[in-house]
């Protein structure tokens, strides 16, 4: 898929936001756990995906009611659903001055369209030494979903079934889509807001 980039300026894909809030002291002390100068752009990626992939759980995974959304909050408490997830890898990966920016897919709820549509989240990165963008998804792998960092072929957690009318939005976004965002600050139990109030489209 071709991706655009709702911004030309790579500095647009740095900005600390509240959501990905990567001055706060405990992103920074991640940071200082997760990365150091002799790796490069490549293996810092690596390092960061894996870390939210596999040590962030995802809410509904866990059936968490609670509700995170700021990356600070997401490594607190060690959860969130893939909009949060999705923040705090961003926030990680921008505290290096890694280009890093929000990508949706439009899938099935459950299994089958009658239960319904959601957004759901994931993230592009820009390698320099690549000169290109990566989608990556660190939603969190369980049965059926083996998500893998790739710099040569996408590995994402959910494959785009056209039939059922799923769809990839092409559009690299410098922020998280503000439907997102507006569920989780609306919401206070995530098991509710993911079976009933996630959007369906943006």
């Amino acid at each position: 898929m071709n991706l655009i980039c709702e911004s030309e300026k790579l500095d647009d894909y740095l900005l600390e936001l509240n959501e990905v809030n990567y001055s706060n002291s405990i992103i920074k002390k991640k940071a200082d756990e997760l990365f150091n100068p002799l790796q490069t752009e490549i293996e810092k990626a690596k390092v960061s995906f894996e870390f939210v992939r596999d040590e962030i759980s995802h809410s509904w995974d866990i059936q968490s009611k609670r509700v995170t959304c700021n990356a600070s909050e997401v490594l607190v408490y060690k959860e969130g659903i893939c909009y949060a997830k999705s923040h705090l890898l961003a926030s990680l990966l921008r505290s290096q001055g890694i280009p890093t920016g929000f990508c949706y897919q439009r899938l099935m709820l459950f299994d089958t369209p009658e239960k319904g549509y959601c957004i759901h989240a994931l993230n592009a990165i820009f390698f320099k030494t690549l000169n290109k963008w990566i989608r990556v998804d660190a939603r969190g792998n369980k049965k059926g979903i083996d998500a893998q960092f790739s710099i040569e072929e996408e590995k994402l957690a959910f494959p785009i079934n056209r039939n059922s009318d799923e769809m990839d939005y092409p559009v690299i976004y410098t922020k998280p889509h503000f439907k997102t965002v507006s569920v989780l600050v609306e919401n206070t139990n995530t098991l509710e807001m993911y079976k009933h109030h996630l959007p369906q489209s943006l």
